[in-house]
């Protein structure tokens, strides 16, 4: 390797490391500390990727599963085989002549209108990753509550949540989210707690689920005192009725903005993608202050979404469609604001435009349109839209 290579990768190691090091000793974080005790206590998941990596932490690794559902230190793999069990989990009695510490409870059952809680442990700590296997269907619905709250912060269909759009699964590789075949679905957007965490999932169905697979991995560290919590809803509306159609609105405090994912019905011929998303922010009204002009430039991309499927680091449209296919066209597409984060200090909406053509004139269209906003911030936070019945999600 040529020396000036070198000197770059060293050069972008330092500029790593010093960028780490001094967020670990700023006032946000530190908080009176000296910079070798906030040093001592990096809060592993709210790092800066392989820069920090080198950079120890008095934080303590855990992971929850089937096999270890309280994510204690040394009880995993502690499940006994149970063979008057009546309706187990998928592979349920294959460990029988193995016995314990042999792949005993792998999986989950839910059954039908049964909630399974998947995380129920006390802070602080941050999650860090989720990987999830289900059955890819809208009447199974992911909540998430911090610290005692009684309305959940994260309210929406376990397969939206990880950007899977009208129940189509397709490869994502991107920053936040990741999908693998054949339905292995990994979240990495940082999730800090102070006081408790918990996951439930429902299964809202009239079929049950036999095979559930999970892992939460979280780290047990103190959280800076600036840190937001994280926030996912759901919507849906055919945009006859509603147009704009709304993202996201009523939400209250201070937070930023991180992500979209929107899974877009097409129900009538040509190019649906003009409209543009506006945000409003901090009292805005008639007016938006961020106002995009169309669809693909919002989600970086320009004169359509060419080369559909592409999934990129914070972009990406996934599903192997075109606006000249015969309706209905489904498009999956994602937008992370990683790298461009939208803050805001008081309040926050977001709408987009259902907009295409009609000979050389924009033209509303109606369309069928479903989203997830993620985003983080101060609690409490106002409560959400209530959830649409299970008949019409999924119609």
């Amino acid at each position: 390797m040529p020396d000036s290579m070198n000197k770059h990768i060293q050069n972008g190691i330092l500029l790593a490391l010093s960028a780490t090091a001094a967020w670990l000793t700023s006032p946000a974080w530190t908080d009176g500390q000296t910079s070798e005790s906030a040093a001592a206590v990096m809060p592993a998941g709210l790092d800066f990727g392989l820069g920090s990596l080198p950079l120890l932490s008095d934080a303590k690794t855990r992971s929850i599963s089937a096999e270890n559902p309280t994510g204690e230190k040394g009880k995993g793999g502690m499940a006994v085989p149970n063979p008057q069990e009546l309706k187990p989990a998928a592979s349920g009695r294959a460990a029988d002549q193995l016995g314990l510490g042999w792949k005993v409870r792998p999986f989950l059952r839910i059954n039908a209108h049964e909630t399974a809680t998947l995380m129920d442990i006390a802070g602080p700590g941050i999650i860090q990753h989720i990987w999830l296997v289900e059955n890819l269907n809208r009447a199974h619905v992911l909540r998430f509550y911090w610290d005692g709250e009684t309305q959940p912060s994260i309210e929406v269909p376990a397969m939206e949540f990880f950007a899977i759009g009208h129940g189509k699964f397709a490869p994502i590789n991107s920053a936040a989210i990741i999908l693998n075949p054949q339905n292995a679905m990994n979240c990495y957007w940082p999730m800090p707690f102070r006081k408790h965490a918990t996951i439930t999932l429902t299964n809202e169905s009239d079929k049950d689920s036999d095979l559930v697979a999970y892992q939460i991995t979280y780290a047990e560290t103190p959280v800076p005192q600036n840190s937001g919590y994280f926030h996912a809803q759901w919507r849906r509306s055919k945009t006859g009725r509603q147009n704009p159609y709304v993202i996201l609105d009523g939400v209250r405090g201070k937070g930023r903005y991180v992500g979209t994912f929107l899974a877009w019905r097409q129900l009538c011929t040509g190019w649906f993608g003009e409209g543009e998303i506006k945000f409003f922010i901090d009292g805005d009204r008639e007016f938006p202050t961020i106002c995009g002009t169309g669809t693909e430039d919002y989600f970086n991309f320009s004169y359509g979404f060419p080369g559909a499927p592409r999934t990129t680091l914070y972009t990406g449209t996934v599903l192997p469609t075109g606006d000249t296919n015969k309706p209905p066209v489904n498009w999956s597409l994602y937008r992370w604001h990683i790298a461009d984060p939208i803050n805001f200090q008081k309040d926050l909406k977001v709408t987009i435009q259902a907009l295409g053509w009609k000979g050389d004139r924009y033209d509303k269209k109606n369309d069928d349109a479903t989203s997830v906003a993620y985003w983080y911030q101060s609690e409490p936070h106002a409560a959400f839209p209530k959830l649409p019945p299970v008949a019409e999600r999924t119609r």
